[in-house]
């Protein structure tokens, strides 16, 4: 099953914003299905980050509706095991896009289904609290908080990404989040703007072995284009490219070969395109199966067969970048 396009219906709610399968890890060594369901809510308070134009898909939804969302993807679920992904364009804790009530049924309804073995929600840190996640985990055993801290660089977070909250409070959720028995899934962001490639690689790689003393997962997201945003208008200007795919390769590799222990993902939206993370445009569909299929296997190896020409390319452009005085020297 794939993507599952709502255009056409864009202000109904009582339908979620999109609802696709796929395969996730339940563990190191385990594959099941999955399932990512994005509630249609009034989304994230904060607005802010340069990056982020989720905003447009919300709108200001009832409890009613929210359940009928529920029930609509519910519907999609295949009948084996799997892992339930709930995203709300902001925070699944934020009582203004989801209220208790709602969380609570919300997660009765999905746990009472003995085929879920997992749900993962997002949430930023200021909704984590200890009253909340015990509740959460009086539904489910294996549950799973993904929390977008983007880098452990407090400057590069604020300046760079805007984000509102320091590596700290980060830290506090996680701690908080382990002493109720649940798990945080830590999203980090490869190359926000104003960041040189070499920069943003070495800053993700950091970034992960800071973040993996707290979170059972790291998911490197690629930054990519999303229009009304802070990267859209620098990246219209020609000051700001997507990061490459060696770049995304490199990352992995690093990381994944020192946390062996730690389940690693990637997943690159809009890979090839000019929005997107991209290479030469030859190449860009092999190395994004290769990430693909990396997040699913952990096996760093999917990468050793992959070789094109644009790989020196990339190479340079790292090494010169600098010189120019923060221009991309290839788009």
């Amino acid at each position: 099953m794939g993507h599952i396009n709502q255009k056409k219906q864009k202000r109904n709610l009582t339908e979620p914003v999109s609802v696709w399968a796929g395969k996730d890890l339940l563990d190191l060594n385990r594959q099941l299905d999955s399932v990512t369901i994005i509630f249609r809510t009034i989304g994230c308070y904060w607005k802010k980050c340069s990056m982020c134009g989720y905003y447009s898909d919300c709108a200001t939804t009832t409890h009613d509706d929210l359940m009928a969302q529920l029930k609509y993807a519910m519907q999609k679920f295949p009948d084996n095991d799997l892992i339930v992904k709930i995203f709300t364009s902001g925070s699944f804790f934020d009582e203004r896009e989801i209220s208790p009530k709602t969380r609570n049924d919300i997660l009765s309804k999905l746990s009472s289904n003995s085929n879920v073995k997992k749900i993962i929600v997002e949430s930023r840190p200021e909704f984590i609290n200890p009253n909340v996640i015990s509740g959460c985990r009086d539904h489910i055993r294996n549950f799973e908080i993904g929390v977008g801290v983007e880098t452990s660089n407090d400057f590069i977070r604020e300046r760079c990404i805007n984000k509102g909250f320091t590596f700290e409070d980060f830290v506090q959720a996680a701690e908080i989040t382990k002493n109720c028995g649940a798990s945080i899934k830590a999203y980090l962001l490869l190359k926000p703007p104003y960041l040189l490639e070499k920069e943003a690689i070495r800053d993700t790689i950091k970034s992960a072995k800071d973040v993996s003393s707290y979170a059972s997962t790291i998911s490197i997201n690629i930054c990519n284009v999303q229009n009304s945003t802070k990267v859209y208008e620098i990246w219209k200007k020609g000051c700001y490219r997507p990061p490459w795919l060696w770049s995304v390769v490199k990352v992995i590799q690093n990381v994944k070969n020192e946390l062996k222990d730690t389940i690693v993902l990637s997943d690159p939206v809009g890979a090839g395109f000019k929005r997107g993370p991209h290479n030469c445009g030859k190449c860009d569909p092999e190395i994004s199966k290769a990430i693909q299929n990396f997040s699913l296997s952990q096996d760093v190896s999917v990468f050793d067969c992959i070789f094109c020409e644009c790989e020196e390319l990339f190479e340079r452009a790292v090494q010169l970048e600098g010189l120019s005085f923060g221009s991309p020297l290839v788009f």
